[in-house]
């Protein structure tokens, strides 16, 4: 029995960017964190023959060709698998469009058990591509690059989508206490919504791709923020960081109506008048999780408690996609 573990992210700088129909006109810039929540994909042979997949429907094929989940078919068929006898069972610890970049977490998980499989070892940067391939090229769905690569790398990691499609990747500098005070003091909160990231990213891919000046624009700015928000993280200075996270949400609002609601606009203003020094939707918008970066938590937690919301606690990711059992 094989077992992988792929962490989910949240994003802390520049999101948006990675999508190729921005990056490849213009290059992108972001700042990710792979975060303490996982998919896990458990690969076992059966006695049988035939394919036996457990997500969040229960599906049985005999053959590659016949499995309807298309990420679980094209990763199959990627990973050059011969075998004709497997049951592959996925669980999440939180469920999917919530905005933390589950489906590239599946998609990581599931290579990485795939590969285990057939003795093949894969550098994270191989195991980030393969999964864009998947996701981007053969399914052709309208999102970017952060959610496979950060799952791969794990930590606190800068990306940047170059025009040729490459994509280069180191981990943020730092400090050890700007680190823990971090970890701290950012909080999730769910909004009780979830939605399909891709519907949402639509909207954005195709004004990308058509040049209209206002995303455009946006997008070079959301660039800048999060150049900006490397800088302050890197130079401890936290309050701006979180500052920078509310000029991006704000901005993020302008790409799409269909990115806030009322209510997720009247927690976020009980937020900020509640201890938040800053905060945004993570993920593509329209729903999943609100982050703070929180002054005062207690309060917070309190002012959220009171309004239904759910908090989900974390700590970072350093490992990210890796197998547990083999």
């Amino acid at each position: 029995m094989i077992i992988t573990r792929s962490p989910l992210r949240i994003s802390l700088g520049g999101g948006g960017t990675d999508l190729p129909s921005y990056s490849r006109e213009h290059g992108g810039f972001l700042i990710a964190a792979a975060i303490d929540k996982y998919i896990y994909i458990n690969v076992h042979r059966r006695f049988v023959d035939g394919f036996l997949l457990k997500y969040s429907h229960l599906e049985e094929a005999a053959t590659i060709e016949e499995i309807k989940h298309p990420i679980i078919r094209e990763a199959l068929r990627l990973a050059g698998v011969q075998e004709r006898n497997l049951e592959i069972t996925s669980m999440a610890d939180i469920p999917a469009g919530t905005g933390l970049g589950s489906s590239g977490s599946f998609t990581t998980a599931l290579l990485k058990a795939l590969h285990a499989l057939r003795k093949n070892l894969v550098h994270p940067a191989e195991l980030a591509e393969q999964a864009c391939h998947i996701e981007l090229e053969k399914l052709r769905e309208p999102i970017g690059k952060q959610d496979q690569y950060i799952a791969a790398y794990g930590g606190i990691t800068c990306f940047k989508f170059m025009p040729d499609g490459q994509v280069e990747a180191w981990p943020l500098k730092i400090s050890e206490e700007t680190l823990y005070n971090l970890e701290d003091n950012l909080l999730l909160f769910f909004s009780g919504y979830a939605r399909s990231a891709s519907k949402i990213l639509q909207e954005q891919d195709d004004k990308s791709k058509q040049a209209d000046k206002a995303m455009v624009e946006n997008l070079h700015f959301v660039k800048e923020l999060g150049q900006q928000s490397q800088a302050a993280l890197e130079g401890d200075n936290l309050p701006e960081f979180a500052r920078l996270m509310g000029v991006h949400w704000q901005r993020k609002k302008e790409r799409s109506e269909s990115m806030s609601n009322p209510d997720i606009n009247a927690w976020y203003d009980c937020a900020m008048a509640n201890g938040a020094l800053g905060g945004k939707i993570i993920g593509a918008g329209g729903g999943g999780f609100l982050m703070f970066y929180a002054q005062d938590k207690a309060r917070l937690r309190h002012a959220m408690r009171e309004r239904g919301l759910k908090e989900v606690r974390f700590r970072f990711d350093f490992e990210g996609t890796k197998i547990l059992n083999q």
